[in-house]
């Protein structure tokens, strides 16, 4: 036979008791089994406060009526009219002695444990009273049983303790006798010797089902609520939890000891003392599998099973150089807390000794400074002892399973993770079991470090970074295309999940937690989004505080790179086609670097030289491999490139300019393009990559342009300029075809100086067949000495710099996975 506990969902509206009876009619036809109800939801928090307010002499009668309320809707629901009367007349009786005994309370403003027993008792006895009555109707042969008549404890109101021996008795003597029949017993009450109402504490209904599974050596007991199973983290934290399809004792008592729900961990003992499996089964999807917490558990190829949280909790620091060497100090420290039922959730203490560090409940907390204070009077008096410390708004994380034990790199893997996105460790506590490593963190971090340890250990999901966008200019929408058209891949192929959780441009911005769409992101900016506001946008960034996050820099402004260093600092990462915060003063540049490194995050910047080329990340793994980079030699504007690769036969200089313009290879004004400024920026940036620690103002620049053209008031007068100036650049023309050369405008970097110029190079240069608008590199260094090593491609256009930002981007994604 099999017990079966059904939850306050499970029999919180009438639908859901239909539900049930199906279910409990379904396993009657197999055996009989034991049914343990707890009381309807929300019922057991209206006792609560009903209570608390008649200890304070406030009315309670609303409550009270709603209780009434709750339970004769389902009534009225479920039984014909003929078979009603019975049901109200002996819950009408329930409520009026639950009455009496708020009434007394109100007359005597005092609530003690054993009366507040006695009033929650009545949430389960009214369900299933009125569950059993119901069940006689739809499946026959139902008997109410009031838990508390078998169920021995002692008398510890709150939170007793079962008399094992003794309730294990009276439960297979009453089932012997009733075996005939479906047995409707309440959850969570029990009594003491002298026959008084006691609670099992929280969860209690499951521990219910636990004592009468393990009197009667159950075939199994069933644990119906309303979710999946046990998931490997709570899925209103982690979207992307899944149910476990089995655990074992062990692992299931810690999970749950450390936050997880589903189950509460004394369930378990009765069970495990007699290897009954328990499952965790969902009423509203009776078909899923569930969860088996059991002995006999198949080895797992998952690293953990699952990642379990306690959201508020306190720690208290004891320091001082009485504790060291002093024999038996922890013990009369927690043999005091635990006299005084203080209960301490986790402990960690300095190898040296000199330090306590303890995790208690905030209610606790204050309690526990007082007790250490008054039992450690003379230490603390002699200086011994500093005065204990607490610290609130803390949280603890736990990662637990079995194979903890057989993995290496689980500590690494759970610091990594945390480490990566700025999440302070407070302390650490790790079992000598090695099942559970424990961790304590700011509660305000634990979302953020829940779904990130998530991430790092279940690598077979899909890893997520949350991109945030500035700038939505042509490689900003170009971006956007190129991700939505390559999630699937990046999905099947790189276990990587791309969300765009905010955009911004100079107008709007807007933000969605769980992703913007890429098909509709401009309706969504435009329709909904809020006035733009650069500070705002990256505050709010920061206040979101997800795992894994990549700001985006779109933009050739100057304002987004004085942020930067904030965005560092709080532990997200940078990718950014802006070469301008790159290019400045060096002390920033080196600022950037050093801050990205210090807190654990990337910084990526490819598309400032080249756009979609490899050319930062080829210098960066050839000086990474221990290779010496002796001269590098760079064409590094496509506007300039495709200049002089045109300039040639009978074209002339204007016309090719123009032509370049009118393609729109340049800006509005060539010579923002011609004055080599953009080139400069590109070099320095490369030298500094290189390891010379230059300013812009160490870049030699040989100017292409006569005065007279740069000098000129607007850009005809420049047109009307280069058309005066024609015989010059003819003679250089002529000049360079007389020596079968080109004229190519190169930037070199070569023992820490950098120039750019214009020079005349023939077919034995690397550069002799450039075309287009193409960029071209060429790095020679002492492994390429002969024959330089050479990277060639477009660099320029919203298609490459978008696919430039887009590597960056999955870098950050992968590289560090």
């Amino acid at each position: 036979m099999k017990v079966l506990k059904f939850g306050g969902t499970s029999v919180g509206s009438a639908e859901n008791i239909k539900t049930l009876l199906r279910l409990v009619g379904e396993e009657k036809k197999n055996n009989n089994p034991v049914v343990v109800l707890s009381a309807m939801s929300g019922v057991t928090n209206l006792l609560t406060d009903m209570a608390e307010m008649a200890e304070r002499g406030e009315d309670y009668d609303a409550h009270l009526k709603e209780i009434e309320a709750k339970h004769f809707a389902v009534i009225r629901a479920l039984l014909p009219a003929a078979a009603q009367n019975p049901v109200f007349t002996r819950l009408k009786i329930f409520f009026n002695e639950l009455e009496d005994l708020l009434q007394a309370v109100t007359n005597l403003r005092e609530l003690s444990l054993q009366t507040k027993d006695q009033i929650l008792s009545y949430g389960e006895r009214c369900s299933t009273f009125m569950i059993s009555h119901i069940a006689s109707q739809n499946i026959g042969g139902s008997l109410y049983v009031n838990g508390s008549e078998l169920i021995k404890t002692d008398s510890n109101f709150g939170q007793a303790k079962v008399d094992t021996e003794l309730t294990e008795l009276l439960i297979n003597n009453f089932y012997q006798e009733n075996k005939d029949q479906v047995l409707f017993v309440t959850g969570f009450i029990a009594s003491n010797a002298a026959g008084r109402v006691t609670t099992l504490g929280r969860g209690g209904s499951d521990y219910t089902a636990a004592v009468w599974g393990a009197a009667l050596n159950a075939e199994e007991i069933e644990i119906w609520t309303d979710v999946n199973g046990m998931m490997t983290a709570d899925p209103r934290m982690v979207k992307k939890a899944f149910s476990l399809p089995e655990l074992s004792y062990t692992e299931a008592m810690e999970l749950s000891y450390f936050g997880a729900k589903v189950i509460y961990p004394p369930t378990m003992i009765p069970a495990f003392m007699k290897r009954i499996p328990i499952v965790i089964k969902n009423t509203f999807e009776p078909d899923f599998a569930g969860t088996y917490i059991k002995s006999d558990v198949k080895t797992s190829n998952l690293p953990i099973k699952g990642i379990s949280s306690i959201d508020h909790i306190s720690i208290i620091n004891l320091t001082g150089s009485g504790m060291v060497g002093k024999a038996g100090f922890s013990g009369r420290l927690f043999s005091l807390l635990s006299r005084e039922q203080i209960n301490v959730v986790l402990i960690t203490q300095s190898s040296s000794e000199h330090s306590i560090t303890f995790v208690v409940k905030p209610t606790d907390a204050s309690q526990a400074i007082s007790l250490i204070k008054k039992e450690f009077e003379l230490e603390l008096d002699a200086k011994k002892l500093e005065l204990p410390e607490v610290e609130n708004n803390l949280a603890v994380l736990a990662i637990v399973g079995e194979n903890m034990k057989r993995t290496p790199g689980m500590s690494g893997r759970l610091f990594s993770a945390l480490g990566r996105n700025g999440i302070n460790v407070r302390a650490i506590a790790q079992g000598s079991s090695e099942y559970n490593i424990s961790v304590i963190i700011s509660a305000a971090d634990l979302s953020k470090a829940v779904n990130a340890v998530h991430d790092a250990f279940f690598t077979e999901l899909k890893r997520t970074l949350n991109v945030f966008c500035l700038g939505t200019g042509n490689i900003g929408k170009t971006l956007f295309n190129q991700l939505k058209e390559q999630m699937p891949f990046l999905a099947a192929n790189n276990d990587l999940q791309v969300k765009v959780t905010g955009i911004s441009n100079t107008r709007k911005m807007t933000f969605n937690a769980d992703g913007l769409s890429l098909e509709n992101w401009e309706t969504e900016l435009n329709t909904d989004g809020e006035q733009a506001d650069l500070a705002g946008f990256v505050a709010k960034m920061k206040a979101l505080n997800l795992p894994n996050c990549v700001f985006v820099d779109n933009t050739a402004a100057e304002q987004p790179i004085e942020f930067y260093q904030g965005i560092f600092e709080s532990s997200i990462s940078v990718v950014t086609c802006n070469k301008k915060g790159n290019s400045a003063d060096y002390a920033q540049y080196k600022s950037f670097k050093d801050t990205a490194r210090k807190f654990g995050v990337d910084f990526y910047y490819e598309t400032n030289v080249g756009a979609g080329l490899p050319i930062i990340r080829t210098l960066r793994e050839l000086m990474m491999s221990g290779d010496k980079v002796a001269r590098i030699e760079a064409i590094l504007s496509g506007t300039i490139s495709y200049i002089f690769n045109n300039f040639k036969g009978d074209a002339g200089f204007y016309e090719t300019v123009k032509e370049a313009q009118e393609l729109g290879y340049t800006e509005p004004d060539p010579r923002d393009d011609l004055n080599g400024k953009d080139f400069m920026r590109k070099m320095l940036i490369l030298a500094r990559d290189a390891g010379y620690p230059l300013e812009a103002s160490d870049v030699k620049i040989d100017n292409i342009l006569p005065d007279a053209c740069l000098n000129a008031a607007s850009v005809e007068d420049f047109y009307s300029e280069l058309q005066a100036n024609a015989a010059y650049f003819e003679n250089l023309k002529n000049t360079a075809a007389s020596e079968g050369k080109v004229l190519r405008y190169i930037g070199k970097l070569e023992d820490g100086n950098v120039e750019i110029s214009l020079q005349m190079v023939d077919d034995s240069h690397p550069f002799y067949m450039l075309s287009g608008s193409d960029n071209i590199i060429s790095f020679t260094t002492d492994r390429y000495k002969t024959r330089p090593l050479v990277v060639k491609g477009p660099g320029a256009g919203a298609e490459v710099t978008a696919a430039g930002v887009f590597a960056d981007i999955i870098n950050v994604g992968t590289l560090n996975k």
